[in-house]
């Protein structure tokens, strides 16, 4: 038999005065109350926890592109040692043509020493004519001016290579500099992200944390409901305090939530509230089906047998879809309570505090 209690009714019976675990009084209505409270508290983690991801997105966004600055210098780098190891190469090739041109040279200064011991009156006596005098003399002339020129170029060769040198070299560490710099800052972010992301975790795990609390509590509420109506179901259009507000107001059927299930429909319902619970729910999508899920929990590895637990997903393979509800608690005598969605196929939330296992199956989602 069906219990279908209205709205004001449900709220004058939650009222009652219970007596529960070692006989202390509990208002059952609090239930919700301490309910609400942590979804409050789930409702400020969260807006603090997508908060840190965005700060999270934006270091990382940051160290990418610390690291691309940096594998830039690196090549930079790479292609300036190139060219100074190249620019050595240079200086050592000309190092070698200048001592052989300085040795050359010592030749040339020797003999022009030797030839400057004799006199002019000697080189004119020892010329046959003054044009062989002329000649001789051109000749040291132009191996003065050859020794000069060669100096010079020398000279002039050997401080470009240098300035090249030393250019190269201040360009390299200015090079290093900044990549040892962008390297630091690089850390920095590292560090602030790492910090974001523990704080994350942190606000993440009281969010895990704070969902097993409010399963336990429905599960009291379910056994303190089922001591109160002794079975049957009671409908209530709206529990978007308990289901995504975006899915719930929306017309059923009209969005795919986070698992490929339609909204407002019983497998979005019980994909929900695993996943809220901190067990993975798997991707059904496009095989979404009730009938179909104890099937794909078979061969996804997921245990599925006849004994409930609290945290099950309850199957009813009956009828073309079948049906899931989330089991909420598991009385002394064998029954189950389940809350559910569409069981009316209004698209509604539903709660039944007392039912026979009958030929159900579950899915003990690890």
């Amino acid at each position: 038999m069906k219990i279908r209690l209205t709205s004001k009714l449900v709220v004058t019976v939650a009222a009652v005065v219970l007596v529960v675990g070692g006989g202390g009084y509990v208002l059952a209505d609090q239930f919700d109350e301490q309910i609400r409270l942590l979804q409050e508290q789930n409702n400020s983690n969260r807006a603090a926890s997508n908060s840190l991801a965005t700060q999270a997105n934006s270091y990382q966004d940051a160290i990418n592109k610390l690291e691309g600055e940096i594998n830039g210098l690196q090549q930079a780098i790479v292609a300036t040692q190139k060219q100074s190891d190249d620019l050595q190469v240079q200086i050592d090739a000309n190092q070698k043509e200048l001592d052989h041109q300085k040795y050359v040279l010592g030749l040339n200064i020797k003999t022009m020493y030797m030839e400057g011991q004799i006199s002019t009156l000697e080189i004119l006596a020892s010329s046959k004519n003054l044009s062989e005098f002329v000649d001789k003399e051109q000749y040291r002339i132009s191996v003065q001016n050859k020794v000069k020129d060669t100096v010079d170029k020398i000279t002039a060769l050997k401080v470009e290579l240098e300035q090249q040198q030393r250019t190269l070299q201040s360009l390299l560490a200015d090079l290093e500099k900044q990549k040892t710099d962008l390297a630091a800052a690089r850390d920095q972010q590292s560090q602030l992200l790492s910090f974001t992301e523990g704080q994350k975790a942190t606000y993440d795990k009281q969010i895990k944390d704070n969902n097993v609390k409010i399963s336990e509590l429905r599960r009291q509420q379910a056994i303190t409901n089922a001591a109160l109506f002794g079975g049957g179901e009671i409908i209530q259009n709206s529990r978007c305090d308990i289901y995504p507000q975006g899915w719930c107001n929306a017309p059923m059927d009209s969005i795919v939530d986070t698992w490929g299930m339609y909204n407002r429909e019983c497998v979005s319902w019980t994909a929900y509230r695993v996943a809220v619970s901190g067990r993975y729910m798997p991707y059904w999508g496009g095989r979404g089906n009730a009938n179909l899920w104890d099937d794909n929990a078979r061969a996804a590895g997921i245990p599925v047998d006849g004994s409930p637990r609290v945290g099950d997903v309850a199957i009813s393979n009956s009828g073309y879809y079948g049906h899931s509800m989330y089991v909420e608690a598991v009385h002394d005598d064998g029954s189950i309570a389940v809350s559910q969605f569409n069981h009316n196929w209004q698209g509604t939330y539903s709660f039944v505090p007392k039912m026979p296992v009958g030929n159900l199956v579950f899915i003990h989602f690890p």
